[in-house]
């Protein structure tokens, strides 16, 4: 179970964080009253396993070691720029909710810093950013910029109950709203990409600023003048014109449409984010490590080269999923998410947590970004700072479990508080056992994820088999009078699959097991240098593992296959390579789907992700 060292020395600010968390709960369960589930404070959750270790990684190995005050905040006190961006919002946004979430002072103070720095940059008339005079507002990428300014210090209040900031961003807001109303003839972007892409963040800002301030107008702003519910453009593949399908704006747009439809319920609200979905799950709009879009766009080619998968992509992906998994319920969400998050979203980051990736292919060599400002590094450190958000959550008076990890969360049902407890080596085991510790007996329902990758599962409380039936692709509801000390373990069946590859990996297949896929690092494989790893075609039959692992992760694991170089005969010809398949975010990973003797083989499947899309 991991331990955060510095909990104990954090001293008063905790406590005053806790009473703001239980107020900020409170509201969120009356502004998501129609949410099939909600969120639990983030603050009252500690992780451990690999989720865990990457938020550590990302606290403690890029947040406190970038050069915060050159490479962040020097631009905002110059304000020499004609074009460029940095993503301090997002950095704010980002150190608030570490801070929260590990309780380090080291935190807090970096946070304090940042946003202390950015309160004395703000101008008179409210202007917050690093672009000289002519090029604000409507320039690339100033808006974007301001927009996250805004939003990362709603985020400040809302959590740590800063009224500066607030006022900050109220300030900012009231400037952007003042720019557009005296010259409404202008246009964000100056027609160089579309609009909704060169004010990416913007809506959901003046939404987030609309509810932190109580003022209706930064809505209303969204709703008449942005026209915010009427936005329903196709998913556009391709990267041309004015980038209409750009993936990470795209679906930002989508979750302001949906954060809209919370506050003033309208049917077509959440129609856009639905059509995302079914195009990442029925029309190849998803590739097998959970990564959408090549070169920042939307893609079905399935692909998978050095554009594939933006982190910022990656990033609001998760947001969505979690989206719609609070507005439905439905298990797939988490499915989908536990897909992305221990695949596409780890390999975007080194494993000692430094350094972080702009894209994440699958076929071919990785490279890191080579700075920490700009649009992905920063969306990443936010993603990593929220996942402590989306393990468990809150239902029908109850709990719902849906990313399995070593955890404790410690949530206020009613009159009762309960501290629940997860131990499990997942995802390289399928065993956890959950402990309940309620103040007092109380029944409420407990939901269980059943990953629709496990066929066979077997839960008991107590040591006694569940008497209901225990469904892959599905939530498990158990519900009981729940007392101090009750057990509830859960084995998951964990098989190799061959996942069948679609539209252009089509008659080639991806090594997986759980949640994770596998991939083939030159590195470690030096009987494959100099080949083209296209041509291998593997023994489907001589699978071994899985085998510890953990050059990657600590508890990681590979696998042992045969396989023929290219131009064997197989399968007459003996196997000329015996190669170790590692876990995808192996930075050395420059294969995943590879060749087989029949590609319809009885023992090749579909991507249970995708046949199970509806």
């Amino acid at each position: 179970m991991h331990r955060n060292p510095t909990f104990a020395r954090a001293g008063g600010w905790c406590v005053t964080v806790f009473a703001l968390l239980l107020a900020v709960g409170a509201h969120a369960q009356r502004a998501s009253a129609a949410d099939r589930l909600s969120h639990i404070e983030p603050g009252r959750i500690k992780l451990g396993g690999e989720i865990g270790r990457r938020i550590d990684v990302t606290a403690n190995n890029n947040l406190l070691l970038i050069k915060v005050d050159q490479d962040f905040l020097q631009p905002f006190v110059d304000r020499k720029s004609k074009s460029g961006y940095v993503g301090l919002g997002k950095l704010i946004d980002s150190l608030v909710s570490m801070a929260v979430y590990t309780h380090d002072p080291r935190v807090l103070d970096r946070k304090k810093q940042v946003v202390a720095a950015v309160l004395a940059a703000q101008q008179p008339d409210g202007y917050l950013g690093q672009m000289v005079p002519e090029s604000r507002v409507w320039k690339l990428w100033d808006t974007h910029e301001m927009a996250y300014l805004i939003y990362g210090l709603c985020s400040d209040y809302r959590l740590l109950g800063e009224k500066p900031s607030l006022e900050a961003a109220r300030k900012l807001g009231d400037y952007i709203l003042a720019q557009c109303k005296a010259h409404p003839e202008r246009e964000f972007g100056e027609g160089i990409i579309t609009t909704h892409m060169a004010t990416t963040g913007l809506d959901m800002a003046l939404l987030s600023l609309s509810d932190a301030s109580g003022d209706p107008k930064y809505r209303q702003f969204c709703v008449e003048d942005r026209k915010l519910p009427d936005w329903n453009l196709p998913i556009v593949c391709g990267r041309w014109g004015q980038v209409e399908g750009h993936v990470y704006a795209y679906m930002d747009h989508s979750l302001a449409q949906t954060h809209l439809n919370r506050i003033q319920p309208d049917a077509k609200l959440p129609s856009q984010l639905r059509g995302t979905i079914e195009f990442l799950t029925k029309k190849n709009g998803m590739v097998i490590t959970g990564a959408c879009g090549d070169h920042e766009c939307w893609h079905d080619s399935q692909q998978g080269t050095m554009n594939l998968g933006e982190t910022c992509a990656s990033a609001y992906l998760i947001r969505a999923m979690d989206d719609c998994l609070r507005r439905e319920g439905e298990s797939r969400y988490g499915d989908l998410m536990e897909r992305i998050v221990y695949n596409t979203l780890f390999a975007a980051q080194s494993p000692d947590g430094r350094r972080i990736r702009y894209y994440t292919p699958f076929d071919g060599p990785r490279t890191y970004f080579d700075g920490d400002t700009y649009c992905c590094p920063c969306n990443y450190r936010r993603i990593v700072a929220e996942l402590p958000e989306f393990v468990f959550y809150r239902n029908d008076g109850g709990l719902a479990v849906n990313l399995y990890t070593p955890s404790t969360a410690e949530v206020k049902l009613g009159d009762v508080s309960v501290t629940i407890k997860q131990e499990t080596g997942y995802p390289s085991s399928g065993r956890v056992v959950l402990q309940l510790d309620p103040s007092q007996p109380a029944e409420f329902p407990l939901q269980l994820r059943i990953p629709r990758w496990c066929s066979q599962a077997k839960v008991a409380v107590n040591g006694k088999p569940v008497e209901a039936p225990v469904q892959q692709g599905s939530f498990l509801t158990i519900r009981r009078t729940w007392k101090a000390g009750d057990r509830v373990e859960m084995d998951m069946a964990m098989p190799w699959r061959l996942v069948k590859g679609r539209a252009g990996q089509a008659g080639r297949v991806a090594v997986m097991r759980g949640p994770i896929v596998y991939c083939l690092s030159p590195a470690r494989n030096k009987a494959v240098k100099g080949m083209d790893l296209r041509l291998i075609t593997l023994d489907t039959t001589s699978i071994e593992g899985p085998i510890a692992d953990a050059s990657v992760r600590p508890g990681g694991t590979a696998c042992r296959v045969k396989a023929w170089g290219p131009g064997a005969w197989y399968p007459g010809a003996k196997c000329n390579l015996e190669l170790t398949l590692s876990e995808f975010t192996d930075p050395g990973g420059m294969a995943t789907y590879f060749n087989v003797p029949n590609p319809k083989g009885e023992d090749l499947v579909d991507d249970e992700l995708i046949q199970g899309g509806e």
